[in-house]
């Protein structure tokens, strides 16, 4: 769409204070687990995205009470009357969002019934859901496949299972968390996910009332409840939102503080980022005294002047380097002197970007082969998911069309740090993950603007 373009005049370091707030990869989830309830839920921290807004048009299709509440991204999730929802409605949301699948277990324990459409999200790899439709049947799930999606069924309940994930797929474990907690019986996860965002997913089921053990060696143990009620959580912050901006910081040669930060949930990203060369300062929050209304903690990044340093990285699920940072990350090792060897070992497709960055003058070149020692799914499927970065490039100014959301960030850190004039077409999709990115770069002094 012609409206769907931002125009940025690249070359100006960003300067300046912005604040993330709850993680997209836990709150949309933590909204699902609202349907579990026999009370209501109350959420904050919730940032303004698309995402959000996806679930909360399902969850009111299902007849989930989605209420803004008293306080500034406060949600109110009332499941009183939770219904079935026509497959034409549900399919209105197809291609817009992979969170469909999450509603299976919660839907089924509330109704008996779900249905999956064809399911969206950015195109960084096949993402199959096989690992989702496999656990649901060992639940106990019977699922019939239809041309408009799938549907499923419980006829005898569901009951808990002993399940190991082929891979510690995030979007799998929550299924299983979901599907769990009211089962019957004793679950036994092997080889979950544990990321930040999952400890916390659990941390808000727990407020329900569910009982879930994390184990060592990624297993986790989920005894089945009667009955859950509702949560009172905050989230933890985006550590991905937050790496972003470190980048763009990094890349712009600026400085930027970013309010909401946490230190524990970036402390890999933290390490390539000095190993980089790049400077952070962490900040605690204060509480409120006499005389002093507190202060809200966050993390400083900035560009301390001189050369960066090529790094060897390669991603991996937590608690390694995550996939969702690396692609803001590479246009910063544009700027570093030497080669730069990024191993991509958790989406196949997602060194694409790449092509837009060597059109502004970047020297990247990406190669079949595992270029690292990390265990990678698909280092012998003829994937290109190694990348080597030639710097110190000078970037200029290019028309750029966004075919992701972390991809479209990373096109627009590389217009902000480019010398002259950039259009970077397809900027809306960037409203998935980052709340208010627009005002945001304003605030650091970037120079944007819609045609």
């Amino acid at each position: 769409m012609p409206e769907d373009v931002l125009v940025v005049h690249g070359g100006t370091p960003l300067h300046g204070q912005i604040r993330v707030r709850g993680a997209k990869n836990l709150v949309s989830k933590a909204m699902v687990a609202a349907l579990l309830g026999d009370e209501p839920s109350r959420l904050y921290d919730v940032p303004r995205i698309r995402d959000v807004e996806v679930v909360r048009g399902l969850l009111g299709l299902h007849g989930v009470k989605v209420t803004d509440g008293v306080e500034d991204g406060e949600l109110v999730l009332d499941p009183a009357n939770v219904e079935r929802a026509s497959t034409d409605e549900i399919n209105v949301h197809a291609g817009s969002s992979r969170i469909p699948i999450l509603f299976c277990g919660p839907l089924l324990h509330r109704l008996g019934h779900a249905f999956i459409p064809d399911l969206g999200g950015c195109h960084i790899g096949p993402r199959p859901i096989d690992f989702h439709i496999q656990a649901l049947r060992e639940f106990g799930a019977v699922v019939d496949k239809t041309p408009e999606g799938m549907h499923l069924t419980a006829p005898a309940g569901l009951h808990g299972t002993k399940f190991e994930l082929p891979y510690p797929s995030v979007g799998a474990t929550e299924q299983v968390l979901l599907t769990a907690v009211l089962a019957n019986g004793v679950t036994e996860l092997r080889n979950a996910a544990v990321e930040p965002e999952i400890i916390d997913l659990i941390c808000v089921l727990q407020k329900m009332g569910a009982i879930i053990t994390v184990h060592t060696d990624r297993v986790i143990e989920i005894e089945g409840v009667p009955r859950l009620g509702g949560y009172t959580h905050r989230p933890i912050p985006d550590r991905i939102e937050a790496a972003s901006w470190a980048a763009a910081a990094l890349a712009t040669r600026g400085e930027i503080e970013v309010l909401g930060a946490q230190q524990v949930d970036m402390m890999t990203f933290l390490n390539v980022f000095r190993s980089i060369g790049g400077e952070y300062k962490v900040t605690d929050t204060l509480p409120p005294r006499a005389g002093s209304p507190g202060t809200e903690g966050g993390i400083r990044f900035w560009h301390p002047g001189g050369e960066l340093r090529a790094v060897a990285l390669e991603t991996d699920v937590h608690p390694g380097f995550m996939t969702d940072w690396q692609q803001p990350l590479v246009v910063a090792l544009t700027q570093a002197r030497g080669l730069s060897i990024v191993h991509e070992t958790v989406y196949e497709q997602r060194l694409g970007y790449t092509e837009a960055l060597n059109k502004m003058g970047a020297t990247i070149q990406v190669y079949r082969d595992c270029l690292g020692g990390t265990p990678c799914r698909f280092g012998r499927r003829n994937f290109k998911h190694s990348a080597v970065i030639a710097g110190p490039s000078k970037l200029h100014a290019a028309d750029l069309v966004i075919p992701d959301l972390r991809a479209g960030f990373s096109h627009l850190i590389a217009a902000l740090a480019a010398e002259g004039t950039s259009r970077v077409y397809g900027v809306d999709l960037i409203n998935r993950g980052y709340e208010d990115f627009e005002s945001k770069l304003s605030a650091l002094g970037a120079h944007v603007e819609r045609p």
